[in-house]
């Protein structure tokens, strides 16, 4: 067990680590949206290779940031029904879900994105609009996204037997803030209203 809770700390590791690339994504896709958009109305130039660099990274930030979100606990999830149930039982409830519906579906995304990706690079496949970008990239992001995700998902199902094995504790309990949260105290401190 101790090996197994090594590789979930090193997954976890991975993925905060590409959480805050991730975090650097979003500021740069908005500095190129407003750029895009500046240009538009004040030159009337744009460019669909700017238009498409920005769903580019909306997908790269969507893709890679979903293990740092199932690693935050962060993800959508029926917290009306689980709020009530004990924590082993939620433990069990995830380590099914995990099983059943997250690992598969990684598995599938990145058995059948791999050649999907791989064809468009090989082909040289370019955006069908005038100055459109190269499309392998965009398709790499599918099995590399789902590939991080599967991998922290092993991470959670080994935290989850861990606990209920006794050798950890709950990993659903809230160690620190939400997201939101540390955005609200961070803008409270910054306008002087609360000391962290």
């Amino acid at each position: 067990m101790n090996a197994w809770l090594a590789l979930s700390r090193w997954i976890d590791g991975l993925s905060t680590k590409v959480g805050r690339i991730v975090y650097w994504l979003v500021l740069v896709v908005s500095l190129i949206s407003a750029f895009n958009a500046a240009m538009r109305f004040t030159i009337d130039y744009s460019s669909n290779a700017w238009l498409e660099i920005q769903w580019y990274l909306f997908s790269a930030i969507f893709l890679l940031g979903g293990g740092y979100t199932l690693l935050r606990n962060e993800h959508v999830r029926i917290d009306v029904v689980s709020a009530h149930l004990s924590p082993r039982t939620r433990a069990w409830i995830d380590i099914f879900g995990l099983l059943l519906f997250v690992m598969p579906l990684c598995v599938m995304l990145v058995v059948l994105g791999v050649p999907y990706a791989r064809f468009s690079y090989v082909v040289g496949e370019v955006s069908s609009n005038a100055g459109g970008l190269i499309r392998w990239p965009a398709k790499a992001l599918i099995p590399l996204g789902f590939a991080l995700l599967g991998l922290q998902a092993v991470s959670e199902l080994v935290k989850r037997v861990a606990y209920l094995a006794g050798r950890i504790d709950d990993p659903n309990e809230r160690k620190g803030h939400s997201a939101e949260e540390e955005l609200a105290l961070e803008m409270a401190a910054q306008h002087g209203e609360v000391k962290r």
